[in-house]
């Protein structure tokens, strides 16, 4: 058989087609390979990068201090008081062996030999990849006696290596510029995302001392400066997780857990609070495997066996057949799993998940015997355990059966039975069409008459509607104002969440730009966050933006959203201008609605974004939540900066 080809060639491939790129050049051509991105969360994994080799030091046992410095022009320092990177000839390259660790990929003390039976991971580019993304790195190394000193440009060396004078300090400082060619975006470090990370550190290697100093001439606080130690460890890490959840602990005492298998160990702190969400945190050679891995599954499978074996044995359940769901189990669990192993395993560059099959086994282990004996020697707090998840496996089982007599009334599942309110569009393409929902029937009306009904649809919502916070899941089924939404949408809440079944490519939350309005909006971006998160972390989910003002004058006439623009069309219109102050988007008639909030030519949406997953599960679980106090403090501390309330 043969192939007939009636393609045309008119570009040669041959052996020159094929490039190699050699050295740091490859790094420099893909950087994202390297660092996942070269927005600011590539940026800030530079610095990672550079103090994850210092906390390696801290592993072994050689380092107990850490010095990170935000520098004008975006410059970064970081210093240890480790052993100081070799500066010996190395035997295979002939060259410095710290030059060899800042220019050549997979290079450094990781690979076996005497250098780390511990460490972040076995890539070992961490130190040439900054160097290749830097426009320029310079290197201090401080042996005990001498002090050496080298710089790079571009990834090259700019200098050798030179004796600089003498010491009797130890330890490595790593000074670089990130290339603004690599990183477009922005080369300027957030104080506080730095912050977040070395705390982190901070706790998983008790007692080590991390400073970070903003020394920027316009840094936002002047010569901000934490210095983070915390003897406590991950225990200390469960309580920092607790008091920023804003919600009351259930047992009295974090919880402790740790073991030993040949070189590897892991360490386990957890405790239940009131709350209705899990937060469980894993790290693997202090690296936060933040899509988990063997350590943080075989964590939970055992947690849930050992809770349901418990239970059995106590007779806080009654047949084996009745075991409690790890879902019921984790119903306000917060957790810290760290396991520090020889040849960790990763499956990519930015270490975000474990795959070594043998720390799992550990984990399980450890769990099964020592919560067990916990649990036996402190009856009173296992029993605020089972209860509160044996009332989550209740409301679950509501749950379905509200679930599934929702279903049948409302159509949840059938895309053939939409809400009565729904005023659905023409077009059936969910990569094209857009659903409002809107706060009112009157300013629903009026969005139906003025919407483009090929790809726009509308769906009003009345009345007081449920602050989920506050509920667990059985009580959203059957809401009479969250139904209509879940319906409308298709995709399922929780665990039954489907992204492919979501029927709009935009879902906008149209309310009045009132308190009323952003109370609204608030309510069903804690909803959106709590039982639909994906579509917010897959850019789904708007705000409209309805204008304030409609400043007139003769046939002319602007809409202003704030009172500066107010002022400046009311002076381009010479003065003496109407203005007309919207009340709620039901004043509006269904031309304005579409001229101003619903025409894609005109209108403003605010796009809602999840940066900070964390940050926002702290601050919807404050504002929105049942705890006062932290509420009150918020506004007591925040009301400086609130103007224009209509109110």
């Amino acid at each position: 058989m043969e192939l007939e080809n009636n393609t045309v060639v008119t570009e040669t491939y041959d052996e020159n087609s094929i490039q190699v790129l050699e050295g740091l050049e490859a790094v420099r051509k893909r950087p994202g390979m390297y660092i996942g991105s070269t927005g600011e969360r590539g940026l800030h994994h530079l610095v990672y990068e550079i103090v994850d080799n210092s906390i390696d030091e801290a592993l072994a046992g050689y380092c107990d201090k850490i010095l990170v410095e935000l520098l004008d022009n975006g410059v970064i320092r970081v210093t240890d008081n480790g052993r100081g990177i070799p500066v010996g000839i190395n035997p295979q390259k002939g060259i410095p062996t710290v030059t060899v660790v800042f220019t050549i990929l997979h290079a450094g003390g990781k690979f076996g030999g005497n250098g780390y039976k511990v460490s972040g991971g076995l890539h070992g580019v961490g130190a040439s990849v900054v160097n290749a993304l830097s426009e320029w790195l310079e290197v201090e190394v401080r042996d005990g006696k001498n002090k050496y000193f080298q710089r790079y440009q571009y990834g090259n060396i700019e200098k050798d290596l030179e004796q600089i004078g003498t010491t009797d300090q130890t330890g490595t400082t790593v000074t670089f510029k990130p290339d603004a060619s690599i990183f477009t975006d922005t080369t300027r470090y957030d104080y506080d995302i730095l912050l977040q990370r070395l705390r982190e550190q901070a706790f998983l290697n008790g007692g080590i001392r991390i400073v970070l100093k903003d020394c920027r001439s316009d840094a936002e606080i002047p010569d901000r400066e934490d210095d983070l130690c915390f003897e406590g460890g991950i225990r200390s890490y469960v309580e920092f997780l607790l008091e920023k959840s804003k919600k009351e602990r259930l047992n009295n005492e974090v919880i402790y857990l740790s073991g030993t298998s040949g070189s590897s160990m892991a360490e386990i702190a957890l405790m239940w609070c009131t709350g209705y969400d899990a937060k469980v945190m894993s790290f693997a050679n202090t690296i936060h495997t933040v899509d988990g891995g063997t350590h943080e599954s075989s964590f939970k499978t055992s947690l849930t066996r050992v809770i349901n074996k418990y239970g059995l044995k106590f007779k806080f359940l009654k047949e084996a057949d009745s075991k409690l769901k790890a879902e019921d189990i984790n119903e306000g669990l917060i957790a810290v799993v760290s396991v520090k192993l020889v040849d960790a395993q990763f499956e990519s560059q930015t270490k975000a998940k474990l795959g070594n099959t043998a720390i799992g086994t550990l984990v399980n282990n450890i769990v099964a015997d020592k919560l067990m004996q916990y649990l036996e020697d402190h009856p009173a707090e296992a029993k605020l355990i089972l209860d509160k998840s044996i009332a989550s496996s209740n409301a679950r089982e509501a749950a379905q059966k509200a679930r599934d007599l929702q279903r049948n009334k409302s159509g949840i599942g059938n895309k053939t039975r939409m809400p009565e309110k729904l005023t659905d569009c023409i077009s059936n393409d969910p990569t094209k069409t857009e659903i409002f929902i809107v706060e009112g029937d009157s300013a629903g009306g009026s969005a139906v008459e003025g919407r483009n009904s090929t790809y726009q649809a509308i769906l009003p919502l009345w009345g007081k509607m449920l602050n989920v916070e506050k509920a667990r899941v059985d009580r959203v089924y059957g809401n009479d104002k969250l139904t209509p939404v879940i319906v409308a949408l298709g995709t399922g809440i929780a665990e039954n969440f489907d992204i492919n079944k979501l029927r709009y490519d935009k879902i906008v939350i149209m309310a009045d730009a009132d308190v009323d309005g952003s109370h609204i909006r608030t309510l069903l971006l804690t909803f959106f966050f709590r039982y639909m998160p994906e579509l917010i972390e897959t850019g789904h989910v708007y705000l409209a933006q309805p204008p304030l003002f409609r400043i007139s004058k003769g046939k002319q006439h602007f809409d202003a959203f704030t009172d500066e623009e107010k002022a400046e069309y009311i002076e381009r219109l010479g003065g003496n201008a109407d203005v007309q102050r919207y009340k709620g988007l039901g004043e509006m008639n269904p031309e304005q609605l579409w001229e101003t909030t619903l025409d894609p030519e005109s209108r403003t949406l605010l796009q809602v974004t999840l940066s900070d997953a964390e940050l926002a599960d702290q601050t919807f679980s404050m504002l929105m939540g049942e705890e006062v106090e932290p509420r009150r403090q918020f506004i007591e501390e925040n009301a400086v900066f609130a103007t224009d309330l209509d109110i």
